[in-house]
């Protein structure tokens, strides 16, 4: 059983940058793969991110290559997504996600674990 718990969503202007945290408890072995994704008023959750658990490689939706950045602290059972030069089409809830497997995927229902989500409004 693996519990998630998101942080440091905000409001932010365009432009603007912000990093989001996300911490395991529970069974959080190194080895879950863990991914970012985002959710819309009225929208299907989407990918964004994903980070595998066995070399640290990752990958990226197309609308935030270049601009958004995930990592991981295994030590603390961390996740991170840095951002970066915001839009306002980046506003969303932001949720944390693991996968009982190393490799990474961009489907939301390939994870098994979420996070209750946090809120990143950027402003025009």
């Amino acid at each position: 059983q693996v519990q998630l718990v998101e942080s440091g969503g905000g409001l932010v202007q365009a432009g603007g940058s912000l990093r989001l945290s996300c911490t395991a408890s529970g069974r959080t072995p190194s080895s879950y793969a863990m991914g970012w994704f985002r959710q819309a008023p009225g929208k299907e959750r989407e990918f964004v991110g994903t980070i595998s658990g066995s070399n640290a490689g990752t990958r990226y939706a197309d609308s935030v290559k270049g601009r958004f950045t995930i990592s991981r602290e295994n030590v603390k059972s961390t996740l991170f997504l840095q951002m970066n030069s915001l839009k306002p089409e980046d506003t969303a809830v932001y949720y944390c996600a693991a996968r009982s497997y190393s490799l990474t995927s961009p489907n939301v229902n390939e994870y098994d674990y979420w996070g209750q989500g946090t809120q990143v409004t950027v402003s025009s």
